[in-house]
C-alpha cells in the first residue's frame, strides 16, 4: 500500500532540517586527512575466460586512513582510447560481489568501477574489505555502528572510501576524468550522492535509485523496516542519547549533501517503498539545485524500478556522459 504523503504532497517536501554549523570543516577535514594516504591504487588483471568481450582488474587502493579497499574494475576489451567511467556503489549489507554481477555499463560502452564496502559483503553477496576500525556497542548492523561522534562513525569511513574510489578510477588511463559518473541503488544511492555533494567538480552525472541514508529520522519514525529499524533499537536501549544520535547523523545525511551537488541527476523511488520511505527521497530530492529528473514507481516497493530503472540510467548516462 502507499505508506507515505500523496505524490502531490512529496513533490513539495521540504522539511526544515537543521544542517551542522561545520558540516562542511567536517568534511573538507575528513577529506585533507585521507589526502596525506597516497592512493597507491593497483589494478591485476583478472585471467578468466568467460569475459571474452570485457577487460576485468581486480583493484586495491587506499581508502579511509590509508586502509586498503578492493573493488572491481571492468572495460570493453581492448578498449582503445579513454572512456566514460560509472563508479558504482553497493546496497546495504552486500560486497562487490564478482565481476560477473557488474557487465551491464559495459554492454552500454562505459568502463565500469564498483567498489566493495568496507565491513560489508555477508549478507545479499560476498565482499573482500574489512573495517579495520573499532566501534562501541551498537545495534547489529552498520547504522549505529560508531555513531558516538561524527569522528568515529561507520559511514565517515565508507563515504571517504568512495570519494577514493573515484580518484582510483581517474587514475586509470582508460577513464576519461571529466566524464566520470556515481551510481547506486538504496545504500549505494546515498552513497553516490553524498560523493556528488563532497566532490562535485569530479562528478559530471548522479543516479540515485531508492536512496536510503537521506532524512534519517523521519525514517527512524514512520517505518519499522530494517535498516532503519537499527537507529529505533539502539535508542530504544540507549534513551538517554537520541538528540546525540541524530546530531552524529546529520552530517551524513543526503539531505544535507543534496544542495552541493552540481551533477546532473536521475533518482528513483517506489511509492510503496517501506525501506526507503518515499518523503526521505523527495526530501533530498527537492533540494538538488543542478538539472534532475526523478522516477517515481507508483505500485513498486524498495525493488523501484528493478530492470526498467536500469534501461532508464544506462539511457541517461549515454545521453549526458
Amino acid at each position: 500500500m502507499l505508506i507515505d504523503l500523496p505524490l502531490d504532497e512529496l513533490r513539495t517536501y521540504r522539511p526544515n532540517l537543521s544542517e551542522p554549523p561545520d558540516f562542511d570543516r567536517f568534511w573538507q577535514a575528513t577529506l585533507a586527512d585521507v589526502a596525506n594516504h597516497p592512493l597507491a591504487a593497483t589494478f591485476e588483471p583478472v585471467n578468466d575466460d568467460i569475459y571474452a568481450h570485457v577487460d576485468v582488474f581486480d583493484v586495491t587502493y587506499a581508502g579511509f586512513d590509508g586502509q586498503p579497499i578492493r573493488g572491481w574494475l571492468l572495460q570493453p576489451a581492448g578498449t582503445p582510447e579513454p572512456l566514460p567511467c560509472v563508479v558504482s556503489f553497493v546496497g546495504y549489507g552486500g560486497g562487490r560481489s564478482l565481476p560477473i554481477d557488474h557487465l551491464a555499463p559495459v554492454a552500454a560502452g562505459f568502463v565500469h568501477f564498483v567498489m566493495d564496502t568496507r565491513g560489508q559483503g555477508s549478507n545479499w553477496s560476498p565482499g573482500n574489505t574489512p573495517d579495520d576500525a573499532g566501534s562501541g556497542p551498537h545495534y547489529p548492523g552498520f547504522l549505529t555502528s560508531g555513531v558516538e561522534s561524527p569522528q568515529t562513525y561507520y559511514y565517515r569511513r565508507v563515504y571517504t572510501d568512495a570519494v577514493r574510489a573515484v580518484e582510483a578510477a581517474c587514475s586509470w588511463p582508460q577513464v576519461d576524468a571529466e566524464c566520470v559518473a556515481v551510481a547506486g541503488a538504496s545504500q549505494g544511492g546515498g552513497i553516490a550522492l553524498a560523493v556528488a555533494g563532497l566532490v562535485p567538480t569530479h562528478v559530471r552525472a548522479l543516479v540515485a535509485d531508492v536512496p536510503f541514508l537521506c532524512h534519517f529520522r523521519r525514517a527512524t519514525e514512520i517505518t519499522d523496516n530494517l535498516p532503519y529499524a537499527e537507529i529505533k533499537s539502539y535508542l530504544a536501549c540507549h534513551r538517554d542519547r537520541v538528540e546525540d544520535v541524530f546530531g552524529t547523523l546529520a552530517y551524513f545525511d543526503g539531505v544535507h549533501f543534496a544542495p552541493r551537488v552540481q551533477a546532473r541527476s536521475l533518482f528513483s523511488v517506489g511509492l510503496m517503498d517501506a525501506t526507503c520511505p518515499p518523503s526521505t527521497v523527495f526530501a533530498a530530492y527537492n533540494r538538488v539545485r543542478a538539472d534532475k529528473g526523478i522516477q517515481v514507481f507508483e505500485f513498486n516497493e524498495h525493488e523501484g524500478g528493478g530492470p526498467f530503472a536500469l534501461a532508464q540510467r544506462l539511457r541517461f548516462l549515454k545521453g549526458y556522459l
